[in-house]
């Protein structure tokens, strides 16, 4: 049986509109999973990336989907993660699973807009040189489209989701243009990487150790569908369609558009995480077609616009079914009468987006606390998955439901899939504490990234048994109000 909570039964999700088809889905999920700035960063690392591409494939995204793929399958409810852990492990470990999905996911918004501003200044030429340390222009650029991103989603994810397909022209589109100019470069001047035997080797190293959790969570994102699924078509049959086609889609382009990458560049000439457009101007300059930099450029805004829109779009409906458990006050669960969406915890989501993106150009003091959220999200953000590959090993025991999507092989394969995603998360948190070489008080540092990490778990505790405290002692009173 599965634990049941102290609580009185649920109350019944309000009427959401299902806006969200097959093809919508596809590209929400290729907008939001795959990021360009990652392939800038594993070619930067050289061939021996490519390997462990393949390596977080196998360990941690196959696992991941084929989990995402029965569970949403089994339970299609809106809330996805949390409804699974609450499910598995009760009321406690579902709300803390929310808490720290949604809470590690904050400072993502102004980085990856911030990804976006500056290469939004390729496009520009030397008009915009002048931005490059311009403070002021990358919060703007930020807030600006938070600001849109909320208010589209507010008025319904029919308006939504064409940002969302819009944006996943940013994804595939410069992958196109960066195979080709890789294609044009191997005919003409051979590859400018060694593709030995040797080379696509990983070091067995900490340094090289500590990267590859990066690459293993390049690949998170395709558990974001899930999470809206009464406002997705026929979700229980939808979602897995989906999340095969768009995830072979996502691991193909990251190890294709790596090669490609270092065929055309040496490693040593890529800059790592805000390289993919400066990669891209360097082979536009070496083939004199220089008049592609400011369309893919553009592109590439497109991308970084498309990951905000989608993780704010998803991540605000944990806070609604929060809400409509009474964890968070009632109002997150509220749904907009005329637009129907869970207007309250959208707005909500995107404001705290939006303070995230002013903390990160306000004063030192301010910039300093920035920093010490964006190190909570180091760890915060790996918890969720560990409760959600333990979900799909406790959740073997339960019967699926009639026409519920199973993994090809029943539960033995299931449960080995989830452990193996399980361990890999596991050993991602623990490397994930291990400080930079170039980190000077290394102590510090982990005392820092531990310390923080256990406040903001630690205020998701405080918040559940508030609300549990408060709703035992509203059950405690009869309708009348008196004990």
């Amino acid at each position: 049986m599965l634990r049941q909570s102290f609580m009185p039964e649920k109350t019944t999700t309000p009427a959401l509109a299902r806006e969200l088809g097959t093809v919508d889905l596809v590209l929400f999920y290729f907008a939001g999973g795959l990021s360009l700035r990652w392939i800038a960063t594993a070619a930067a690392a050289g061939p021996s990336t490519i390997t462990i591409w393949i390596f977080a494939c196998l360990c941690f995204f196959v696992p991941l989907a084929a989990s995402v793929l029965e569970l949403s399958s089994r339970y299609p409810q809106e809330g996805g993660l949390y409804v699974w852990t609450r499910l598995a492990f009760g009321d406690f470990s579902g709300f803390i699973a929310a808490w720290t999905y949604w809470m590690s996911n904050l400072p993502y918004f102004p980085a990856v807009l911030y990804f976006g501003a500056g290469s939004a200044l390729f496009a520009m030429g030397k008009r915009g040189e002048h931005l490059t340390s311009n403070g002021t222009y990358y919060m703007l650029f930020a807030l600006g489209w938070l600001t849109l991103i909320t208010l589209l989603n507010i008025v319904g994810l029919k308006q939504g989701k064409w940002l969302n397909n819009c944006c996943s022209l940013g994804a595939w589109i410069p992958i196109a243009v960066l195979l080709i100019l890789a294609g044009v470069f191997a005919k003409y001047h051979g590859s400018a990487t060694n593709f030995s035997a040797s080379s696509l080797l990983p070091h067995a190293d900490l340094k090289n150790a500590i990267f590859w959790s990066t690459i293993f969570f390049a690949f998170g994102g395709v558990e974001t569908g899930s999470f809206m699924g009464e406002e997705i078509k026929d979700a229980r049959r939808t979602i897995p369609r989906a999340l095969i086609l768009a995830g072979i889609l996502i691991a193909l382009c990251y190890i294709a558009g790596t090669i490609a990458m270092l065929i055309a560049l040496p490693n040593s000439a890529i800059s790592g995480v805000g390289g993919f457009v400066s990669a891209i101007h360097l082979m536009c300059m070496k083939l004199g077609v220089g008049w592609l930099v400011a369309p893919v450029a553009l592109l590439v805004v497109l991308n970084s616009v498309g990951g905000a829109a989608t993780f704010l779009s998803s991540t605000s409906r944990l806070p609604f079914v929060a809400g409509i458990d009474r964890y968070l006050p009632p109002v997150f669960g509220h749904v907009h009468p005329r637009w129907r969406t869970p207007w309250v915890a959208i707005g909500a989501y995107g404001i705290a987006g939006m303070l995230c993106a002013l903390l990160s150009q306000a004063g030192t003091s301010v910039r300093s606390a920035y920093n010490v959220l964006v190190s909570m999200s180091i760890i915060t953000y790996f918890i969720p998955f560990a409760f959600l590959f333990a979900s799909m090993i406790r959740l073997q025991r339960e019967p699926a439901a009639e026409g519920a999507i199973r993994i090809p092989g029943g539960k033995p394969v299931a449960i080995l899939l989830a452990s193996v995603g399980l361990l890999t998360t596991l050993l991602t948190i623990v490397l994930s504490v291990i400080p930079p070489d170039e980190e000077l008080n290394k102590p510090l540092a982990i005392a820092k990234v531990i310390g923080s990490t256990l406040f903001l778990v630690g205020a998701g505790v405080v918040v559940y048994y508030a609300s549990e405290r408060r709703q035992r002692r509203l059950n405690a009173l009869s309708p009348d109000g008196t004990p």
